[in-house]
């Protein structure tokens, strides 16, 4: 029997010939992620637990992005203890305010991750750099300081679940339309601890911005990791940013499935989840009349260049209607600083915006637009559980950045094609 991508690349950081779903093992990692909130923890417990050494200071990456710049003196004291800790240890990848950005954006930016790596981080959408061709999952902050320490974690490995790709999108069609169609196909734990492998003729027209926003978000299936084959498009995306060598793997025709389901691309709509679960999706004919107050277009999910483009082409020469905030958060230093120069951030910003430093900020109701009472929300994030914005009374849509932009400017949810 053959193996699937993850399988693959599973067996070889164990360090045997072959594994198969369910099987327990060892492996060894590329990267040890983690961030101003679970990283404080992982420290406590790798004191507590002795260790006074890591096992390689250049493959700890350590992302100051969830409260920073610090909110408050709590934040301030965390970051401080990382920061602490990455300079007793010489951690190579430590970022912090100026260097910083989300760091699931961050990462494949600067070439930390890679093709056929094994990769774990202390937060759920560490599943991001699957459109690279890598393993990353999320894990405990507790697996963490012992990775930390000894470079291996402990897997079962999940079960696969293939998606035939096929068809182009549509214009302003992106992969977060497509990622939500997925997860109101399958259930919110439609894919539980299995692996989410995309394949098919439809993946090589889908750009990397637009996988790379499937995979964060698998997580919100359920699913253990999301993956895709590695093509051109993820050689290009490589080139100029990873300076060693990396492997790529190819699932074998004769691999096993748990499921596999056919999706034309072509029929993809603008696709928004409504409150409270990501699997509660809708397209424009189901949407009715939803009045908002905010927008938020940013996050792991969406904070990308081509993300804020989008939405700005969409806003250009308009106002955002009466009443409605919108804020706009570019993922990394460097993706703020493309849009500052190309002029995106005038076109928020004359349609009455904010721009924000890169951070994940509201996404998970930390700072930076938290919700009130009974207020709606239109976001970009991958997450619309009760209270997870703010005040347990407010309301979240999940949707696309053109879908986001068009609210702003009407006002209510909308797509680009309202927009007058």
């Amino acid at each position: 029997m053959g193996m699937t991508i993850t399988e693959k690349i599973m067996a070889f950081h164990a360090g045997v010939k072959s594994v198969k779903a369910d099987e327990l093992i060892m492996a060894k990692l590329d990267i040890v992620l983690g961030n101003d909130i679970t990283s404080p923890v992982a420290i406590n417990e790798f004191e507590k637990a002795g260790f006074v050494e890591v096992f390689d200071k250049e493959k700890i990456a350590l992302v100051m992005d969830h409260f920073v710049p610090c909110k408050d003196i709590k934040s301030a004291t965390q970051v401080k203890q990382v920061r602490e800790f990455s300079k007793k240890h010489n951690i190579k990848h430590y970022y912090d305010v100026g260097k910083m950005g989300i760091e699931h954006a961050l990462l494949p930016e600067l070439g930390i991750v890679k093709a056929g790596d094994m990769i774990i981080g202390a937060d759920s959408h560490t599943c991001t750099y699957g459109a690279l061709g890598a393993f990353a999952t999320g894990v405990g902050s507790t697996d963490m300081a012992v990775s930390m320490a000894t470079g291996k974690s402990w897997f079962k490995v999940p079960k696969s679940i293939k998606f035939n790709l096929t068809g182009k999108l549509k214009p302003y069609i992106t992969g977060k339309d497509v990622i939500l169609h997925i997860i109101g196909l399958i259930g919110v734990d439609g894919a539980r601890y299995c692996a989410m492998e995309f394949a098919g003729e439809g993946v090589h027209s889908m750009s990397m911005d637009d996988r790379f926003t499937i995979a964060n978000m698998v997580i919100e299936a359920g699913a253990k990791n999301g993956i895709f084959p590695v093509d051109d498009k993820t050689r290009e995306y490589m080139r100029g940013r990873v300076s060693v060598a990396y492997n790529e793997y190819a699932s074998d025709e004769d691999a096993e499935y748990f499921a596999e389901y056919d999706i034309d691309l072509d029929d993809i709509d603008y696709t928004v989840a409504f409150p409270h679960l990501p699997e509660n999706v809708k397209t424009p004919s189901e949407w009715g009349e939803v009045y908002i107050d905010q927008i938020v277009i940013g996050s792991c999910t969406n904070g990308r260049y081509s993300d804020l483009y989008n939405a700005a082409m969409v806003m250009k020469g308009h106002k955002l209607a009466e009443g409605v905030r919108c804020i706009v958060i570019p993922a990394t230093q460097d993706v703020y600083k493309k849009c500052m120069n190309d002029g995106i951030f005038d076109i928020f910003i004359d349609a009455g915006a904010v721009i924000s430093t890169p951070t994940c900020g509201p996404c998970l109701g930390g700072y930076m637009g938290i919700l009130a009472d009974g207020e709606k929300c239109v976001a970009t994030t991958n997450r619309n559980f009760i209270g997870r914005m703010g005040h347990k009374n407010s309301e979240i849509y999940l949707a696309s950045p053109a879908v986001a932009a068009a609210s702003a400017i009407v006002g209510r949810l909308a797509t680009p094609a309202e927009v007058k």
